[in-house]
């Protein structure tokens, strides 16, 4: 039944600031304070006071719009949007309406069928609710408005999002990007960041719009897929009965999940927009504007097309080593000391990201250094170790003395691997005495055996033989007849 019908979402995705203050008073704005500890005067909204603009929300807005190609208006204006919410104490809430910092621009997605872009409608600034919570206490809702008045980006996609799978995607590239630009820790989780989603379905081949419904304050990507699935299949479901879809705005319960209608939903003329009296427009000049762009860090799609190109790795290795920006800059720092990248990549990938997940510790404090960790790879790629001993003996150690070098360690665990032939001949001859049946396989044309032959003389050796030399003599030595 499904499969007769397409689905269409947009999404507005709400991005908390990682600014010290609130939009528009100098109240604390970090997460986990004490609740309503975190509030004054003007972020409770009490008659007299009046709001003053936030420097770096306008910049963190105008960084966002420049990484996703947006215009951005030099000249922006803050609107009322009037609503009560009993956790909005001024009830109406400071927004921008008529002309938000931000119009245009877009993002590019990765998905089953490849790359897609997702085009946005705008990215406007204003400033978030407090937190209603209804299951702290068994006869009353309580109110924490410590969030009340803490910045926020809403960006406002297109109707361009066609499944669960490319909302996910799209959450996961927004969040990955903010980290990136050091505007938000994107924790969806702490409220971070949050995404409201409308979706409607049409008849495949229709182009018009049916009606949507909007599920609010999605907080996790697990939840958003589960209540996108289900939301579909409810609007499916009342088409093909012959009824038309309410536009509602609706809530979904991880516990059931399921939707439910909270309210009608809303249009613009319903907030009753007028201009903010107690703001002037916001003006950025174009100076200011290109400051901002030259101080943009290298974005994370850029640095996975520089990996690939300057450094030769493959994509699985790109995408995990541009996830998060202190990665890709331990990884270029790594490269800066040695020209091995695949072997640095691999390095990366599974032993120092592996080791710092375990030990609960950012990358950043990772022990050994950039030029020992080059010193490591170089005794791999010369022969001088195996890259077994390497992994499982040396680096453990290089991370517990960080200050020696791995080829001290090498010589002190005795790992140098030779090259002297007697010495290796006198192992190679033991080898093929101990396995005449193999060997002969071996001459009646079974080839395959001489990576049991290595791994025999590696294990009489105890690494110790360097593999070049050891293939040459064992092949020398088996074909002799």
């Amino acid at each position: 039944m499904s499969s007769n019908y397409e689905t269409i979402i947009g999404l507005e995705i709400h991005v908390q600031l990682a600014t010290h203050s609130k939009a528009f008073c100098g109240d604390d704005a970090r997460f986990g304070g004490a609740p309503n500890t975190q509030v004054s005067a003007i972020s409770l909204g009490h008659p007299g006071t009046l709001p003053r603009l936030n420097r770096r929300q306008v910049e963190f807005a105008a960084r966002l719009g420049l990484a996703l190609d947006c215009a951005i208006n030099l000249v922006s204006t803050f609107d009322r949007k009037n609503y009560f919410y009993a956790d909005l104490p001024k009830g109406y809430q400071i927004t921008q309406d008529r002309q938000p910092i931000c119009v245009g621009g877009h993002i590019k997605i990765d998905t089953a069928e490849g790359t897609k872009t997702i085009c946005l409608h705008h990215i406007h600034m204003e400033e978030d609710a407090g937190k209603s919570m209804h299951d702290a206490d068994p006869h009353h809702s309580l109110i924490d408005l410590n969030r009340a008045g803490v910045p926020l980006l809403e960006i406002v996609t297109e109707p361009d999002l066609r499944s669960a799978d490319e909302v996910d995607a799209l959450m996961s590239a927004m969040r990955q990007l903010v980290r990136y630009l050091d505007i938000s820790d994107g924790n969806m989780e702490e409220g971070s960041m949050r995404c409201d989603c409308n979706v409607s379905v049409r008849k495949q081949g229709d182009t018009h719009l049916n009606n949507r419904c909007e599920i609010k304050n999605v907080n996790s990507m697990r939840f958003a897929r589960r209540a996108i699935e289900y939301e579909v299949q409810r609007q499916i479901g009342i088409m093909e009965a012959g009824g038309t879809v309410k536009q509602q705005t609706l809530n979904f319960d991880p516990e059931t999940g399921i939707t439910t209608p909270l309210r009608s939903k809303e249009d613009a003329h319903d907030y009753r927009y007028f201009p903010e009296p107690d703001l002037p427009p916001v003006v950025i000049t174009p100076q200011q504007l290109e400051q901002i762009r030259t101080e943009l860090p290298p974005l994370p799609w850029a640095l996975r097309a520089r990996l690939r190109t300057q450094y030769a790795l493959p994509e699985y290795d790109t995408q995990l080593l541009t996830e998060e920006k202190a990665v890709a800059q331990f990884f270029l720092a790594l490269a800066q000391c040695t020209t091995q990248y695949k072997a640095a990549a691999n390095l990366m990938i599974n032993k120092i990201l592996p080791w710092c997940q375990e030990q609960k510790v950012a990358i950043e404090q990772f022990p050994v250094a950039h030029a020992a960790l080059a010193s490591f790879i170089e005794l791999i790629d010369t022969g001088q170790v195996s890259n077994s001993n390497a992994y499982q003996r040396i680096f453990p150690q290089l991370i517990e003395q960080p200050e020696r070098t791995p080829l001290a360690i090498a010589q002190d665990l005795n790992l140098l691997q030779t090259a002297d032939e007697d010495f290796l001949e006198s192992i190679v001859d033991a080898v093929i005495a101990k396995n005449p049946d193999k060997v002969a396989a071996y001459r009646k044309g079974k080839k395959g055996l001489l990576g049991f032959f290595v791994g025999e003389v590696m294990r009489q050796s105890k690494g110790k033989a360097e593999p070049k030399t050891t293939n040459a003599l064992l092949i020398k030595l088996l074909e002799k007849q």
